[in-house]
């Protein structure tokens, strides 16, 4: 939907990737559907959920035996997004690097997007 020819949606590091293909090997899922909603001090948080098949309208990216599907209202505020998976001592999970985002509450959990007509502003640049 708001994407530009021959360039993915998000990007996955290889630890991310090998982690979702595991995810899914495990599991029997189709993939990790992605999104945004409305939480958190900052405004908007990610949501990442197990997937059992593909909407129609979603954008799907492929890599080394991951799949991410693009919940559609969300494709706008995720576009250019990469994707990693951290392991530490005291938390592991997927973190998300987003050129999409003015801002982050301390604790890293919400997030605030530069506003609609920034970001179109600057597909448009692409």
């Amino acid at each position: 939907m708001f994407g530009i020819p021959g360039k993915q949606a998000v990007t996955m590091t290889p630890r991310a990737a090998k982690q979702i293909a595991r995810l899914m090997e495990r599991n029997g899922t189709t993939g990790l559907r992605i999104g945004v909603k409305k939480g958190g001090c900052a405004g908007m948080e990610y949501t990442m959920d197990e997937a059992t098949g593909i909407d129609p309208n979603d954008e799907v990216v492929e890599q080394d035996g991951a799949r991410v599907m693009i919940a559609p209202m969300a494709q706008m505020f995720l576009f250019g997004t990469e994707i990693d998976h951290e392991v530490g001592l005291l938390e592991s999970g997927f973190k998300f690097r987003n050129p999409n985002v003015s801002d982050a509450c301390g604790c890293g959990e919400s997030i605030k997007f530069k506003d609609v007509e920034e970001l179109a502003a600057e597909r448009g640049r692409e």
